[in-house]
Protein backbone atom coordinates (compact mmCIF):
# COMPACT_ATOMS: atom_id res chain seq x y z
CA UNK A 1 0.00 0.00 0.00
CA UNK A 2 1.68 3.20 -1.13
CA UNK A 3 1.37 6.62 0.51
CA UNK A 4 -1.31 7.80 -1.91
CA UNK A 5 -3.48 4.73 -1.31
CA UNK A 6 -3.03 5.05 2.44
CA UNK A 7 -4.10 8.69 2.32
CA UNK A 8 -7.19 7.83 0.27
CA UNK A 9 -8.31 5.26 2.85
CA UNK A 10 -7.68 7.75 5.64
CA UNK A 11 -9.75 10.33 3.73
CA UNK A 12 -12.55 7.80 3.34
CA UNK A 13 -12.60 7.31 7.12
CA UNK A 14 -12.47 11.02 7.93
CA UNK A 15 -15.15 11.93 5.40
CA UNK A 16 -17.56 9.19 6.48
CA UNK A 17 -17.19 9.57 10.25
CA UNK A 18 -16.28 13.28 10.34
CA UNK A 19 -13.46 12.32 12.68
CA UNK A 20 -9.67 12.32 12.44
CA UNK A 21 -7.65 9.12 12.15
CA UNK A 22 -5.25 8.97 15.10
CA UNK A 23 -3.59 5.60 14.42
CA UNK A 24 -2.93 3.67 11.24
CA UNK A 25 -1.65 0.08 11.20
CA UNK A 26 -0.95 -1.92 8.06
CA UNK A 27 -2.04 -5.50 8.75
CA UNK A 28 0.10 -8.50 7.77
CA UNK A 29 -0.48 -9.89 4.29
CA UNK A 30 -2.48 -13.10 3.88
CA UNK A 31 -2.82 -15.48 0.99
CA UNK A 32 -4.65 -12.97 -1.20
CA UNK A 33 -3.56 -9.82 -3.02
CA UNK A 34 -5.93 -7.67 -0.94
CA UNK A 35 -4.35 -5.32 1.58
CA UNK A 36 -5.85 -4.48 4.96
CA UNK A 37 -5.17 -1.82 7.55
CA UNK A 38 -6.61 -0.75 10.90
CA UNK A 39 -7.66 2.89 11.34
CA UNK A 40 -8.65 4.13 14.76
CA UNK A 41 -9.19 7.01 17.15
CA UNK A 42 -10.60 7.29 20.66
CA UNK A 43 -14.16 6.59 19.45
CA UNK A 44 -13.77 3.69 17.04
CA UNK A 45 -11.58 1.22 15.18
CA UNK A 46 -12.35 0.00 11.67
CA UNK A 47 -10.64 -2.11 9.03
CA UNK A 48 -9.72 -0.52 5.72
CA UNK A 49 -9.41 -2.70 2.63
CA UNK A 50 -7.64 -2.06 -0.65
CA UNK A 51 -8.24 -4.30 -3.63
CA UNK A 52 -7.80 -3.27 -7.26
CA UNK A 53 -10.05 -6.12 -8.45
CA UNK A 54 -13.36 -4.26 -8.69
CA UNK A 55 -15.37 -7.33 -9.71
CA UNK A 56 -14.20 -9.20 -6.62
CA UNK A 57 -15.04 -6.21 -4.42
CA UNK A 58 -18.50 -5.96 -5.99
CA UNK A 59 -19.19 -9.59 -5.10
CA UNK A 60 -17.94 -9.16 -1.54
CA UNK A 61 -19.91 -5.98 -0.91
CA UNK A 62 -23.10 -7.40 -2.40
CA UNK A 63 -22.87 -10.63 -0.39
CA UNK A 64 -22.02 -8.73 2.79
CA UNK A 65 -25.00 -6.41 2.47
CA UNK A 66 -27.32 -9.37 1.83
CA UNK A 67 -25.98 -11.52 4.68
CA UNK A 68 -25.88 -8.62 7.15
CA UNK A 69 -29.56 -7.89 6.59
CA UNK A 70 -30.37 -11.60 6.91
CA UNK A 71 -28.79 -11.66 10.37
CA UNK A 72 -25.65 -13.57 9.39
CA UNK A 73 -22.63 -12.53 11.44
CA UNK A 74 -20.53 -10.69 8.86
CA UNK A 75 -18.67 -7.36 9.13
CA UNK A 76 -20.77 -4.25 8.62
CA UNK A 77 -19.68 -2.10 5.68
CA UNK A 78 -19.35 1.59 6.60
CA UNK A 79 -18.09 3.29 3.45
CA UNK A 80 -16.98 2.47 -0.09
CA UNK A 81 -14.83 4.63 -2.35
CA UNK A 82 -16.24 5.85 -5.65
CA UNK A 83 -13.81 3.66 -7.63
CA UNK A 84 -14.93 0.58 -5.62
CA UNK A 85 -11.30 -0.26 -4.82
CA UNK A 86 -11.33 0.78 -1.17
CA UNK A 87 -13.83 0.26 1.62
CA UNK A 88 -14.18 0.41 5.39
CA UNK A 89 -15.64 -2.46 7.38
CA UNK A 90 -16.31 -3.43 10.96
CA UNK A 91 -13.23 -4.32 13.02
CA UNK A 92 -13.78 -7.87 14.28
CA UNK A 93 -10.52 -7.98 16.21
CA UNK A 94 -7.51 -10.17 15.64
CA UNK A 95 -8.58 -13.65 16.69
CA UNK A 96 -9.42 -16.16 13.99
CA UNK A 97 -10.77 -19.61 14.74
CA UNK A 98 -7.41 -20.99 13.61
CA UNK A 99 -5.48 -18.79 16.04
CA UNK A 100 -7.81 -19.75 18.88
CA UNK A 101 -7.48 -23.42 17.96
CA UNK A 102 -3.67 -23.25 17.82
CA UNK A 103 -3.29 -21.48 21.15
CA UNK A 104 -5.89 -23.53 23.03
CA UNK A 105 -4.59 -26.81 21.64
CA UNK A 106 -1.15 -26.20 23.16
CA UNK A 107 -2.61 -26.40 26.68
CA UNK A 108 -5.77 -28.46 26.30
CA UNK A 109 -5.40 -30.58 23.19
CA UNK A 110 -8.38 -30.61 20.81
CA UNK A 111 -10.67 -29.91 23.75
CA UNK A 112 -14.40 -29.41 24.16
CA UNK A 113 -13.65 -25.69 24.23
CA UNK A 114 -12.47 -25.91 20.61
CA UNK A 115 -15.25 -28.28 19.59
CA UNK A 116 -17.86 -25.86 20.95
CA UNK A 117 -16.50 -23.10 18.71
CA UNK A 118 -16.68 -25.39 15.67
CA UNK A 119 -20.25 -26.28 16.54
CA UNK A 120 -21.18 -22.59 16.55
CA UNK A 121 -19.71 -22.35 13.05
CA UNK A 122 -21.51 -25.47 11.84
CA UNK A 123 -24.78 -24.29 13.34
CA UNK A 124 -24.54 -21.13 11.23
CA UNK A 125 -23.37 -22.85 8.02
CA UNK A 126 -26.73 -24.34 6.88
CA UNK A 127 -28.37 -20.94 7.42
CA UNK A 128 -25.78 -19.29 5.18
CA UNK A 129 -26.09 -22.02 2.56
CA UNK A 130 -29.87 -22.37 2.47
CA UNK A 131 -31.83 -19.53 4.09
CA UNK A 132 -29.48 -16.61 3.37
CA UNK A 133 -28.50 -18.22 0.10
CA UNK A 134 -32.02 -18.15 -1.37
CA UNK A 135 -32.05 -14.50 -2.42
CA UNK A 136 -28.35 -13.95 -3.13
CA UNK A 137 -27.67 -11.97 -6.30
CA UNK A 138 -25.56 -14.56 -8.12
CA UNK A 139 -25.09 -12.21 -11.09
CA UNK A 140 -22.29 -10.47 -9.16
CA UNK A 141 -20.36 -13.70 -8.55
CA UNK A 142 -16.73 -13.61 -9.61
CA UNK A 143 -15.35 -15.33 -11.56
CA UNK A 144 -18.32 -17.76 -12.00
CA UNK A 145 -21.98 -17.81 -10.90
CA UNK A 146 -21.79 -21.48 -9.96
CA UNK A 147 -19.30 -24.17 -9.08
CA UNK A 148 -19.88 -25.64 -12.51
CA UNK A 149 -17.93 -27.83 -14.92
CA UNK A 150 -15.53 -25.07 -15.87
CA UNK A 151 -14.89 -24.16 -12.21
CA UNK A 152 -14.11 -27.76 -11.38
CA UNK A 153 -11.77 -28.17 -14.33
CA UNK A 154 -9.97 -24.97 -13.33
CA UNK A 155 -9.36 -26.45 -9.87
CA UNK A 156 -8.29 -29.83 -11.20
CA UNK A 157 -5.88 -28.34 -13.70
CA UNK A 158 -4.59 -25.92 -11.06
CA UNK A 159 -3.71 -29.02 -9.04
CA UNK A 160 -2.12 -30.70 -12.06
CA UNK A 161 0.03 -27.83 -13.30
CA UNK A 162 0.94 -26.06 -10.06
CA UNK A 163 1.30 -29.07 -7.78
CA UNK A 164 1.82 -32.35 -9.58
CA UNK A 165 4.20 -31.01 -12.21
CA UNK A 166 6.15 -28.79 -9.80
CA UNK A 167 6.34 -31.65 -7.27
CA UNK A 168 7.66 -33.88 -10.10
CA UNK A 169 4.91 -36.50 -9.80
CA UNK A 170 4.74 -38.83 -12.83
CA UNK A 171 1.40 -39.33 -14.62
CA UNK A 172 -0.19 -40.07 -17.97
CA UNK A 173 -1.64 -36.68 -18.91
CA UNK A 174 -4.39 -37.98 -21.21
CA UNK A 175 -5.47 -40.66 -18.75
CA UNK A 176 -5.54 -38.11 -15.93
CA UNK A 177 -7.57 -35.70 -18.07
CA UNK A 178 -10.09 -38.48 -18.77
CA UNK A 179 -10.39 -39.12 -15.03
CA UNK A 180 -10.88 -35.40 -14.37
CA UNK A 181 -13.81 -35.41 -16.82
CA UNK A 182 -15.44 -38.42 -15.11
CA UNK A 183 -14.84 -36.99 -11.65
CA UNK A 184 -16.28 -33.55 -12.43
CA UNK A 185 -19.33 -35.08 -14.11
CA UNK A 186 -19.99 -37.12 -10.98
CA UNK A 187 -19.74 -34.07 -8.71
CA UNK A 188 -22.06 -32.11 -10.99
CA UNK A 189 -24.80 -34.68 -10.39
CA UNK A 190 -25.09 -33.50 -6.76
CA UNK A 191 -27.82 -31.01 -5.86
CA UNK A 192 -26.23 -27.57 -6.16
CA UNK A 193 -28.79 -24.79 -5.70
CA UNK A 194 -27.20 -23.49 -2.48
CA UNK A 195 -24.75 -20.74 -1.56
CA UNK A 196 -21.21 -22.10 -1.72
CA UNK A 197 -18.85 -20.01 0.43
CA UNK A 198 -15.87 -21.47 -1.48
CA UNK A 199 -13.15 -20.82 1.15
CA UNK A 200 -14.91 -21.89 4.33
CA UNK A 201 -11.97 -22.55 6.64
CA UNK A 202 -10.73 -21.65 10.11
CA UNK A 203 -8.76 -18.57 9.03
CA UNK A 204 -11.96 -17.04 7.62
CA UNK A 205 -13.90 -17.28 10.87
CA UNK A 206 -13.37 -14.53 13.44
CA UNK A 207 -14.11 -14.87 17.16
CA UNK A 208 -15.53 -11.82 18.89
CA UNK A 209 -17.60 -11.44 22.07
CA UNK A 210 -17.96 -15.24 22.37
CA UNK A 211 -19.56 -15.42 18.93
CA UNK A 212 -18.39 -16.40 15.44
CA UNK A 213 -18.22 -14.04 12.45
CA UNK A 214 -17.53 -14.82 8.81
CA UNK A 215 -15.19 -13.09 6.35
CA UNK A 216 -13.64 -13.64 2.88
CA UNK A 217 -16.64 -15.10 1.04
CA UNK A 218 -16.09 -12.98 -2.08
CA UNK A 219 -15.50 -16.15 -4.11
CA UNK A 220 -19.00 -17.40 -3.25
CA UNK A 221 -21.30 -18.88 -5.89
CA UNK A 222 -24.00 -21.54 -6.29
CA UNK A 223 -22.90 -25.04 -5.46
CA UNK A 224 -23.35 -28.19 -3.41
CA UNK A 225 -23.70 -28.23 0.38
CA UNK A 226 -20.87 -30.71 0.79
CA UNK A 227 -18.10 -28.46 -0.50
CA UNK A 228 -18.04 -25.95 2.39
CA UNK A 229 -18.38 -28.70 4.97
CA UNK A 230 -15.39 -30.44 3.36
CA UNK A 231 -13.42 -27.17 3.40
CA UNK A 232 -13.90 -26.71 7.13
CA UNK A 233 -13.47 -30.28 8.34
CA UNK A 234 -10.47 -31.00 6.10
CA UNK A 235 -8.83 -27.62 6.64
CA UNK A 236 -5.16 -28.65 6.38
CA UNK A 237 -3.30 -26.96 9.24
CA UNK A 238 -6.31 -27.12 11.56
CA UNK A 239 -5.44 -30.84 11.69
CA UNK A 240 -8.77 -31.95 13.17
CA UNK A 241 -8.56 -35.45 14.72
CA UNK A 242 -10.59 -38.02 12.79
CA UNK A 243 -12.86 -38.82 15.76
CA UNK A 244 -13.65 -35.12 16.22
CA UNK A 245 -14.20 -34.71 12.48
CA UNK A 246 -16.83 -37.46 12.59
CA UNK A 247 -18.50 -35.83 15.59
CA UNK A 248 -18.63 -32.45 13.84
CA UNK A 249 -19.90 -34.03 10.61
CA UNK A 250 -22.79 -35.64 12.52
CA UNK A 251 -23.55 -32.32 14.23
CA UNK A 252 -23.78 -30.54 10.88
CA UNK A 253 -26.14 -33.21 9.52
CA UNK A 254 -28.39 -32.79 12.56
CA UNK A 255 -28.48 -29.01 11.99
CA UNK A 256 -29.11 -29.48 8.28
CA UNK A 257 -32.07 -31.74 8.98
CA UNK A 258 -33.77 -28.84 10.77
CA UNK A 259 -33.98 -27.07 7.40
CA UNK A 260 -34.43 -29.87 4.86
CA UNK A 261 -34.74 -33.61 4.32
CA UNK A 262 -31.38 -35.37 4.08
CA UNK A 263 -30.56 -38.70 2.43
CA UNK A 264 -27.55 -39.39 4.63
CA UNK A 265 -26.06 -42.17 2.52
CA UNK A 266 -26.25 -40.12 -0.67
CA UNK A 267 -24.99 -37.00 1.09
CA UNK A 268 -21.97 -38.86 2.48
CA UNK A 269 -21.06 -40.34 -0.92
CA UNK A 270 -20.91 -36.91 -2.52
CA UNK A 271 -19.18 -35.48 0.56
CA UNK A 272 -16.11 -37.67 0.00
CA UNK A 273 -15.90 -36.55 -3.60
CA UNK A 274 -16.03 -32.89 -2.59
CA UNK A 275 -13.43 -33.50 0.12
CA UNK A 276 -11.13 -34.83 -2.60
CA UNK A 277 -11.57 -31.90 -4.99
CA UNK A 278 -11.17 -29.44 -2.11
CA UNK A 279 -7.88 -31.07 -1.04
CA UNK A 280 -6.68 -30.98 -4.64
CA UNK A 281 -7.66 -27.31 -5.01
CA UNK A 282 -5.83 -26.45 -1.79
CA UNK A 283 -2.72 -28.33 -2.89
CA UNK A 284 -2.79 -26.41 -6.16
CA UNK A 285 -2.79 -23.18 -4.15
CA UNK A 286 0.08 -24.42 -1.95
CA UNK A 287 2.03 -25.32 -5.07
CA UNK A 288 1.42 -22.00 -6.79
CA UNK A 289 2.24 -19.90 -3.73
CA UNK A 290 5.04 -22.15 -2.49
CA UNK A 291 6.77 -23.85 -5.43
CA UNK A 292 6.07 -21.13 -8.01
CA UNK A 293 5.99 -17.85 -6.05
CA UNK A 294 8.62 -19.14 -3.57
CA UNK A 295 6.56 -18.20 -0.50
CA UNK A 296 7.81 -20.89 1.82
CA UNK A 297 5.15 -20.60 4.50
CA UNK A 298 2.55 -22.02 2.09
CA UNK A 299 4.63 -25.18 1.82
CA UNK A 300 4.10 -25.82 5.53
CA UNK A 301 0.51 -26.87 4.81
CA UNK A 302 1.48 -29.65 2.40
CA UNK A 303 2.15 -32.36 5.02
CA UNK A 304 -1.27 -31.69 6.59
CA UNK A 305 -2.97 -31.99 3.20
CA UNK A 306 -1.19 -35.30 2.62
CA UNK A 307 -2.36 -36.54 6.00
CA UNK A 308 -5.97 -35.71 5.09
CA UNK A 309 -5.50 -37.36 1.71
CA UNK A 310 -4.30 -40.57 3.35
CA UNK A 311 -7.40 -40.72 5.58
CA UNK A 312 -9.67 -40.09 2.61
CA UNK A 313 -8.07 -42.73 0.38
CA UNK A 314 -8.64 -45.41 3.02
CA UNK A 315 -12.41 -45.20 2.43
CA UNK A 316 -13.02 -43.32 -0.82
CA UNK A 317 -15.31 -45.74 -2.73
CA UNK A 318 -16.59 -43.31 -5.35
CA UNK A 319 -19.02 -44.80 -7.93
CA UNK A 320 -16.71 -43.76 -10.80
CA UNK A 321 -13.45 -45.49 -11.68
CA UNK A 322 -10.47 -43.13 -11.92
CA UNK A 323 -7.33 -45.31 -12.09
CA UNK A 324 -4.84 -42.62 -13.12
CA UNK A 325 -6.09 -40.12 -10.55
CA UNK A 326 -5.89 -42.77 -7.82
CA UNK A 327 -2.36 -43.64 -9.00
CA UNK A 328 -1.32 -39.99 -8.70
CA UNK A 329 -2.91 -39.60 -5.27
CA UNK A 330 -1.13 -42.68 -3.96
CA UNK A 331 2.18 -41.34 -5.23
CA UNK A 332 1.51 -38.17 -3.26
CA UNK A 333 0.51 -40.12 -0.16
CA UNK A 334 3.81 -42.03 -0.15
CA UNK A 335 6.09 -39.16 -1.13
CA UNK A 336 8.70 -38.80 1.61
CA UNK A 337 9.96 -35.54 0.13
CA UNK A 338 6.54 -33.91 0.24
CA UNK A 339 5.85 -35.11 3.78
CA UNK A 340 9.04 -33.45 4.99
CA UNK A 341 8.40 -30.10 3.29
CA UNK A 342 8.05 -27.35 5.87
CA UNK A 343 8.66 -29.62 8.82
CA UNK A 344 12.33 -28.85 9.36
CA UNK A 345 11.78 -25.18 8.59
CA UNK A 346 8.93 -24.37 10.96
CA UNK A 347 10.71 -24.24 14.32
CA UNK A 348 12.57 -20.93 14.12
CA UNK A 349 11.28 -18.34 16.59
CA UNK A 350 12.44 -14.78 16.06
CA UNK A 351 12.22 -12.47 19.06
CA UNK A 352 12.00 -8.83 17.90
CA UNK A 353 12.41 -6.14 20.56
CA UNK A 354 12.29 -2.37 20.66
CA UNK A 355 14.12 -0.82 23.59
CA UNK A 356 15.71 2.28 25.10
CA UNK A 357 19.48 2.38 25.33
CA UNK A 358 19.03 4.12 28.68
CA UNK A 359 17.86 0.80 30.10
CA UNK A 360 20.29 -1.46 28.30
CA UNK A 361 20.05 -4.01 25.51
CA UNK A 362 17.40 -6.73 26.11
CA UNK A 363 18.67 -10.13 27.22
CA UNK A 364 18.39 -13.01 24.78
CA UNK A 365 15.68 -15.32 26.26
CA UNK A 366 17.07 -18.35 24.41
CA UNK A 367 20.32 -18.21 26.35
CA UNK A 368 22.39 -18.06 23.17
CA UNK A 369 23.54 -14.53 23.88
CA UNK A 370 23.57 -13.55 20.21
CA UNK A 371 21.42 -11.90 17.61
CA UNK A 372 21.30 -8.49 15.97
CA UNK A 373 21.19 -5.10 17.65
CA UNK A 374 20.40 -2.12 15.42
CA UNK A 375 20.97 1.43 16.64
CA UNK A 376 18.20 3.76 15.43
CA UNK A 377 19.59 6.89 17.11
CA UNK A 378 21.06 8.25 13.86
CA UNK A 379 17.51 8.59 12.49
CA UNK A 380 15.74 11.95 12.85
CA UNK A 381 13.87 11.68 16.16
CA UNK A 382 10.12 12.55 16.30
CA UNK A 383 10.46 12.68 20.09
CA UNK A 384 12.23 16.02 19.80
CA UNK A 385 8.95 17.62 18.68
CA UNK A 386 6.17 18.40 21.12
CA UNK A 387 3.32 17.00 18.98
CA UNK A 388 4.90 13.51 18.92
CA UNK A 389 6.14 13.20 22.49
CA UNK A 390 3.10 11.28 23.76
CA UNK A 391 2.84 9.06 20.67
CA UNK A 392 4.75 5.97 19.56
CA UNK A 393 6.05 4.43 16.35
CA UNK A 394 2.67 2.69 15.95
CA UNK A 395 0.83 6.00 15.56
CA UNK A 396 0.05 7.29 12.09
CA UNK A 397 1.51 10.78 12.47
CA UNK A 398 4.80 9.36 13.77
CA UNK A 399 4.95 6.90 10.90
CA UNK A 400 4.39 9.71 8.39
CA UNK A 401 7.11 11.82 10.05
CA UNK A 402 9.64 8.98 9.87
CA UNK A 403 8.76 8.09 6.28
CA UNK A 404 8.82 11.68 5.01
CA UNK A 405 11.35 13.46 7.23
CA UNK A 406 13.97 10.86 8.09
CA UNK A 407 16.26 8.25 6.57
CA UNK A 408 14.24 5.36 8.02
CA UNK A 409 13.53 3.70 4.65
CA UNK A 410 17.21 3.52 3.70
CA UNK A 411 18.05 2.28 7.20
CA UNK A 412 15.48 -0.52 7.08
CA UNK A 413 16.51 -1.56 3.57
CA UNK A 414 19.97 -2.29 4.97
CA UNK A 415 18.50 -4.03 8.01
CA UNK A 416 16.39 -6.31 5.80
CA UNK A 417 19.44 -7.39 3.81
CA UNK A 418 21.35 -8.35 6.96
CA UNK A 419 18.41 -10.01 8.71
CA UNK A 420 17.28 -11.92 5.62
CA UNK A 421 20.74 -13.46 5.27
CA UNK A 422 20.66 -14.67 8.88
CA UNK A 423 17.11 -16.04 8.67
CA UNK A 424 17.86 -18.07 5.53
CA UNK A 425 20.95 -19.64 7.12
CA UNK A 426 19.16 -20.31 10.42
CA UNK A 427 16.34 -22.07 8.56
CA UNK A 428 18.76 -24.16 6.50
CA UNK A 429 20.72 -25.23 9.59
CA UNK A 430 17.64 -25.92 11.71
CA UNK A 431 18.34 -23.29 14.37
CA UNK A 432 15.41 -22.52 16.66
CA UNK A 433 15.97 -18.97 17.89
CA UNK A 434 17.14 -15.59 16.62
CA UNK A 435 16.87 -12.24 18.40
CA UNK A 436 16.63 -8.88 16.63
CA UNK A 437 16.72 -5.68 18.66
CA UNK A 438 16.08 -2.05 17.74
CA UNK A 439 17.22 0.60 20.16
CA UNK A 440 16.71 4.35 20.29
CA UNK A 441 16.84 7.03 22.98
CA UNK A 442 13.48 6.34 24.61
CA UNK A 443 12.37 3.06 22.99
CA UNK A 444 9.24 4.85 21.86
CA UNK A 445 9.33 6.07 18.26
CA UNK A 446 12.11 4.97 15.90
CA UNK A 447 12.79 1.59 17.49
CA UNK A 448 9.07 0.72 17.71
CA UNK A 449 8.49 1.64 14.07
CA UNK A 450 11.51 -0.39 12.94
CA UNK A 451 10.53 -3.46 14.99
CA UNK A 452 6.99 -3.38 13.56
CA UNK A 453 8.21 -3.13 9.96
CA UNK A 454 10.79 -5.92 10.25
CA UNK A 455 8.23 -8.11 12.02
CA UNK A 456 5.80 -7.70 9.10
CA UNK A 457 8.55 -8.35 6.56
CA UNK A 458 9.67 -11.62 8.18
CA UNK A 459 6.15 -12.85 8.92
CA UNK A 460 5.13 -12.37 5.30
CA UNK A 461 8.21 -13.90 3.68
CA UNK A 462 9.50 -16.73 5.87
CA UNK A 463 8.04 -19.75 7.74
CA UNK A 464 8.95 -18.41 11.17
CA UNK A 465 7.30 -17.70 14.50
CA UNK A 466 7.48 -14.04 15.50
CA UNK A 467 7.48 -12.77 19.09
CA UNK A 468 7.26 -8.96 19.05
CA UNK A 469 7.98 -7.02 22.23
CA UNK A 470 8.08 -3.25 22.77
CA UNK A 471 9.88 -3.27 26.10
CA UNK A 472 9.41 0.35 27.12
CA UNK A 473 5.76 0.77 26.12
CA UNK A 474 4.29 0.16 29.54
CA UNK A 475 6.67 2.71 31.05
CA UNK A 476 5.48 5.71 29.04
CA UNK A 477 1.85 4.88 28.18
Amino acid sequence: MNTSEKNEIIQLFETHFSEKVEAFELLPASGSYRQYCRLSNEKRSVIGALNNDVKENTAFLSFTNHFFHKGVKVPEIFAVSSDLKKYLQEDLGNTTLFQFLSKTRENEGFSENIIDKYKKVLKALPTIQIIAGREVDYSVCYPREAFDKQSMMWDLNYFKYYFLKLAKIHFDEQALEDDFQLFSNYLLSASSNYFLYRDFQSRNVMLKDDDVYFIDYQGGRQGALQYDLASLLYDGKADIPESVRKQLYDFYISELKKLMKVDEERFDAYFKGFVLIRIMQAMGAYGFRGFYEKKEHFLKSIPYALKNLKVLLEDLNLPVKMPELVNVLKQLEHSTVLKEIGQEKSNLTIQINSFSYKKGIPEDPSGNGGGHVFDCRAINNPGRYEEYKKLSGKDLSVQEFLEQKSEIRMFLDSVRTIVEQSVKVYLERGFTHLSINFGCTGGQHRSVYSAEKISDFLQNNFPVNIVLNHREQDDWR
